[in-house]
């Protein structure tokens, strides 16, 4: 099975710059691209018993008039996903994709993103979605669930693109990490681009023998190879670094054996996520 970059849109500020960020994607790995967007099963609260506050004869008709509003609603919803995939598939177009599908699937988005993961090789999705796009300084309520959920790379985009010109990669030294460093390494995504190797530690000999042969590793595979040590909370310092030497796209591994482990398992995730001034790939 050819496994695809999976855009997953909705109708917040991100969709744009997750379709750009998925196009990117799509051309470096050399892969097609598919645009999904889910529809979220509503409930029927509209139709609940009004026999208290109205009168006997009034309820019939005006259970069916909300029976009714409930259709034409979900036809628009519809309608209004359709157009979303149009545009989104019209810009990656224009971005140079050739191959890009569209689906539009009822259910629940974690479910939804479990049943593709087989096909996917890459997802992207927005940092927040529409119902917390505004809620600036906290992650989307599902994206937690969906780096838990799916085993494949994720990247969680920023509402604007901007295409990486450099990346930092956050290494903690576990095997994990250095899993994380070896996919990078062998992947056409990074490839040309300039890499930031950054550890939350203190300089120590032995931080510098693992950082060295992590460098090392990256070198050759043939990448610009930066080290740095920087002492402090993870969450803060790791940030600090990147906004100070503008770089563009952070990469974590999901799970680690230190206290980078946080990053993905408990507080600390939605702090770095939180936090982040840059898109964030998270290599599973």
């Amino acid at each position: 099975m050819s496994r695809k970059v999976l855009a997953c849109i909705d109708a917040s500020p991100y969709a744009q710059a997750v379709c750009d960020y998925a196009a990117w994607a799509a051309k470096k790995l050399d892969v097609a691209m598919s645009v999904i967007h889910v529809l979220h099963k509503a409930g029927k609260a509209t139709t609940t018993d009004l026999s208290g506050s109205i009168g006997l004869g009034s309820q019939e008709a005006l259970l069916a008039q909300l029976a009714e509003l409930d259709e034409k609603h979900a036809k628009l919803t519809m309608e209004s996903g359709r157009i979303m995939l149009d545009a989104a598939k019209a810009r990656a177009e224009q971005a140079g994709i050739k191959a890009v599908d569209e689906r539009l699937r009822h259910g629940q988005l974690v479910e939804t993103l479990a049943e593709l993961e087989e096909e996917t090789r890459l997802l992207v999705l927005g940092k927040r979605g529409l119902s917390s796009a505004d809620a600036h300084g906290h992650m989307g309520l599902h994206v937690e669930q969906v780096i838990r959920t799916l085993h494949k790379p994720i990247l969680l985009t920023q509402q604007a693109y901007t295409e990486p010109k450099s990346i930092m990669l956050a290494y903690d030294g576990s095997a994990t990490a250095l899993k994380g460093l070896e996919m990078l390494a062998a992947s056409p995504l990074g490839k040309g681009l300039p890499v930031h190797l950054v550890m939350a530690s203190a300089n120590t000999a032995a931080t510098a023998a693992q950082m060295d042969s992590a460098a090392n590793i990256l070198r050759n595979a043939g990448f610009v190879t930066t080290v740095a040590t920087v002492g402090g909370e993870p969450e803060t310092v790791l940030h600090q670094y990147q906004q100070q030497h503008n770089i563009d796209l952070l990469v974590m591994g999901a799970y680690g054996h230190s206290r980078i482990r946080q990053f993905i398992v408990g507080s600390t995730t939605t702090a770095m996520i939180s936090k982040a001034k840059c898109s964030l790939l998270i290599l599973k």
